[in-house]
């Protein structure tokens, strides 16, 4: 069982800045791939990025440039950097771990665990 909790989401102004923290549970942190995710009001969640146990990641047209994903094996820590930041990136963030590298990154069904998520607000 791996338990995730998100920290650090809040209200930015647009072109602002926040980095997201994902801690997660567990003694084979390293070996997982994990992924951010976003759901908006009415939309479906959305792939936002991923970094695998190795450290290479992919992200999202939408996002890339402006965010970073990281990873800290020693701290248990995932994290979101994310920059310039527009009111089309207001969204609860989720962080997900992927166990089993058996389906695609980009989908949710592909996680098997998830934090319960963090607001991002971008005023305009």
């Amino acid at each position: 069982q791996v338990q995730l909790v998100e920290s650090g989401g809040g209200l930015v102004q647009a072109g602002g800045s926040l980095r997201l923290s994902c801690a997660a549970s567990g003694r084979t942190f390293g070996s997982y791939a994990m992924g951010w995710f976003r759901q908006a009001p009415g939309k479906e969640r959305e792939f936002v990025a991923r970094i695998w146990s190795g450290g290479s990641t992919v992200y999202a047209e939408s996002v890339k440039g402006r965010f970073t994903v990281s990873r800290d094996n020693a701290k248990n820590t995932v994290y979101l950097q994310m920059g310039r930041l527009k009111p089309e990136d207001t969204a609860v963030y989720y962080c997900a771990a992927d166990v089993t590298y058996s389906g695609t990154y980009y989908s949710p069904s592909s996680y098997t665990y998830w934090g319960q998520g963090t607001q991002v607000t971008v005023s305009s």
